[in-house]
């Protein structure tokens, strides 16, 4: 098997795994939005999909969760169940994924790479819809936070919302997440049907050279 197919499949490998890992500090991560104002400017407030806090310049931040899903914001109720849908799809992928990459199972005598191509395809597929999922909530409360951010039916002095560091986030895991898909499906279309190579046999009881019969000497 080629050594570019090997990189390919190692890079989606692990886009897929570092795509999850932000993903997760994603949903969980209380600074979906933030707001700061100049009649409190020793606070400032944070919107996550769990909980809201409330950062204070000494260093001191008290957090509450929501109390039910149904009283919150339509914006962060989908962005939750989309999170969520994520996060999950995303580890389906790696573990389609990570037992179709060729360095995982040893060679077998007349194993093809049928399943393989399989596992690895599936993985990519994944791996393309959680970044798909993954783009669509931070994106959404991003154009919404834009929007009212540029109202100009609300007073200017009435304090806004704006970016937090969990968007970001976001955007880099649905990012990486396609990239994964990307490289594992294009290392499925590369891959050729193959059988790994069997190491020869070596005879453990060699033939030994005949010997020829000993002479009978005769003593007079």
């Amino acid at each position: 098997m080629d050594s570019g197919l090997w990189t390919l499949e190692l890079l989606g490998v692990f886009f897929s795994l570092t795509a999850c890992l932000c993903s997760l500090v994603t949903l969980m991560l209380p600074r979906w939005l933030t707001l700061s104002t100049e009649l409190l400017p020793t606070e400032s407030f944070q919107l996550g999909l769990w909980e809201t806090c409330v950062v204070q310049d000494i260093g001191v931040t008290e957090c509450r969760p929501y109390d039910s899903l149904l009283g919150l914001p339509s914006d962060i109720r989908l962005a939750r169940i989309l999170m969520c849908a994520t996060l999950a799809t995303g580890l389906i992928g790696l573990l389609f994924a990570i037992p179709g990459i060729y360095l995982v199972n040893s060679c077998r005598r007349t194993e093809n790479f049928e399943a393989k191509r399989t596992l690895k395809m599936l993985g990519g597929i994944f791996s393309v819809i959680t970044g798909v999922l993954g783009l669509v909530p931070v994106s959404y409360v991003a154009h919404l936070t834009v929007l009212r951010f540029f109202d100009e039916s609300v007073p200017s002095v009435v304090p806004r919302w704006e970016f937090g560091d969990a968007l970001f986030f976001g955007w880099t895991a649905g990012g990486l997440h396609l990239a994964a898909g990307f490289l594992l499906v294009t290392s499925c279309l590369f891959l050729q049907d193959e059988t790994c190579s069997l190491h020869q046999s070596i005879a453990l009881n060699r033939a030994r050279p005949e010997q020829s019969p000993r002479r009978r000497t005769e003593y007079v």
